[in-house]
C-alpha cells in the first residue's frame, strides 16, 4: 500500500490553505496534512490541527504560542514559535511537498527555505518570484527541484505547456477586469472598501481581492510568470476576460493557440499541483456545459483605469530590487485603502512615488531584498502620512 504524500502547508488558514485542508479531507488515502503554519489565527489553526493531527503546526507569533500549545498538549501535535520555526521545519521534516500559501513578501524565506532542503514546492505565494525571483529560480536550477504553480493562472499555463516541444511565442494571462473594468476613469475616485471586496467572480482573501480590483494582481502574475516560464515581458500580455472561465492561454510560434478552462474553483489548481504529474478525478466539481457560453469577451486592459498593472510592466522592465519595492509599497497602499484611509486612485499614486525614493540594487541578495522591502514600507507609510 502507497502512503499518503506528506504535505506541508505555510499559511493553513488563509483562504488557499484552507482549500487546501479542503482537498486533503476528500482524499485522506492520497494527501497527508503533516505541518501547518499560521501567523496567529490560532482558533483556526486549532480546530485544523485537531482534526488533521499534523506532525508539527508552527503560529509564528509569539502572543498566540500558549494558547496553541495547551489546546494541543493533549495530543501528539508538536507546536513551535518564532520567525525561524518554519525553516528549522522544513530542514527536518520530511515532507514531500510543501504548499507555500503565505502572503506577501514573508513567504520569501520559506520558498527559498523549502528548496534548500530539497522539497518539492507548489507556490501560491506569488510575492516569492515578485521580489526574488532571480533568488528563487536560481536555487531551484541548483538543486534540481520542482516548482509547481499553483495561481489558477500559472497553473494553467504550465498545463498547456505538458507534453510540448514548440517554441512559445506568447503567454496570455487572463484577469477578470475585477468589479470596476466598465467603469469610467473618474468613477474610481469615488470607490468603497465594500464595492472593492465584491470580485464578481473569485472568493479571495482581502488584499488579493483588492489586487484584483487594481489589476496589480495581474501585474504580479506578469512577473512571475516572467520567471517561471522563461518569456520576456514583450511576450506575456494581459487579457480581460470576464467570464473567467479561460485561465490563461499559450500561443505558438506555429499560431496555435492552447488554453485551460473551467469554472472558476482554486481547489482544481490546488489538486493538480499536490497530485501532479496525475489528474486526479474531482467529481463535486462544476462541470461546464459549452452550449450555455454562446460568447466570451476578451479585451485589453485600459491603461488609464489600471495604472498598476504598467508599474508592474515597468518594475520588470528596469529589474533588480524594483519589484520589491513596488509590492512593499502596494502591500502598505492596499493596507490603508481597506483601513480606509487611503483611497481606491491614491494606491497607484503612493506605489510610483515610493518607486521613485528607493536606491537601485541590480542583483540584490536575500538581506538586501529584505532591507528594500522594509524602507520601502517606512517610505509608504511616511508618504501616506504626510500626504
Amino acid at each position: 500500500m502507497i502512503s499518503p504524500k506528506r504535505i506541508a502547508i505555510l499559511g493553513s488558514t488563509g483562504s488557499i490553505g484552507v482549500q487546501a485542508l479542503d482537498v486533503i479531507r476528500k482524499y485522506p488515502a492520497l494527501f497527508r496534512a503533516q505541518v501547518l503554519t499560521a501567523r496567529q489565527s490560532s482558533e483556526i489553526l486549532i480546530r485544523q490541527a485537531l482534526e488533521f493531527r499534523p506532525d508539527v503546526v508552527v503560529v509564528t507569533r509569539e502572543e498566540a504560542y500558549l494558547t496553541v500549545k495547551e489546546a494541543l498538549s493533549g495530543t501528539s501535535v508538536k507546536v513551535l514559535t518564532g520567525n525561524g520555526a518554519i525553516p528549522e521545519v522544513l530542514e527536518t521534516v520530511p515532507s514531500d511537498l510543501v504548499l507555500n500559501a503565505l502572503v506577501g513578501f514573508a513567504g520569501l524565506g520559506p520558498t527559498l527555505a523549502a528548496l534548500q532542503s530539497g522539497r518539492t514546492l507548489a507556490l501560491a505565494n506569488k510575492e516569492s518570484l515578485v521580489t526574488g525571483g532571480h533568488l528563487v529560480m536560481r536555487l531551484a536550477r541548483r538543486n534540481k527541484r520542482s516548482i509547481i504553480p499553483v495561481d489558477s493562472e500559472h497553473s494553467a499555463i504550465f498545463q498547456c505547456l505538458q507534453g510540448e516541444q514548440a517554441t512559445v511565442e506568447k503567454i496570455i494571462l487572463t484577469a477578470s477586469g475585477g468589479p470596476f473594468f466598465r467603469y469610467d476613469s473618474k468613477d474610481l475616485e469615488t470607490i468603497t472598501k465594500a464595492q472593492a471586496l465584491d470580485h464578481p467572480t473569485w472568493s479571495m482573501g482581502a488584499k488579493v481581492t483588492i489586487d484584483s480590483a487594481t489589476l496589480m494582481n495581474k501585474g504580479l502574475e506578469v512577473i512571475e510568470a516572467f520567471w517561471l516560464f522563461g518569456q520576456p515581458a514583450s511576450r506575456i500580455e494581459v487579457m480581460i476576460h470576464p467570464q473567467s472561465l479561460i485561465h490563461s492561454m499559450v500561443q505558438f510560434t506555429d499560431g496555435t493557440i492552447k488554453a485551460q478552462m473551467g469554472y472558476p474553483d482554486m481547489r482544481l489548481p490546488i489538486l493538480y499541483a499536490f497530485s501532479y504529474p496525475q489528474r486526479l478525478d474531482f467529481p463535486e466539481g462544476r462541470r461546464m456545459d459549452i452550449s450555455h457560453f454562446r460568447s466570451m469577451e476578451f479585451h485589453e486592459p485600459p491603461a488609464s483605469r489600471f495604472p498598476c498593472l504598467q508599474l508592474a510592466y515597468r518594475a520588470l522592465k528596469e529589474g533588480g530590487n524594483v519589484p520589491c519595492t513596488l509590492n512593499a509599497a502596494n502591500e502598505v497602499a492596499v493596507e490603508a485603502f481597506l483601513n480606509e484611509t487611503l483611497g481606491f486612485s491614491g494606491i497607484p499614486r503612493l506605489i510610483e512615488r515610493t518607486m521613485a525614493a528607493i536606491p537601485f540594487l541590480s542583483d540584490p541578495s536575500y538581506a538586501q531584498l529584505d532591507e528594500t522591502h522594509r524602507e520601502a514600507q517606512r517610505v509608504a507609510q511616511n508618504l501616506l502620512t504626510s500626504s
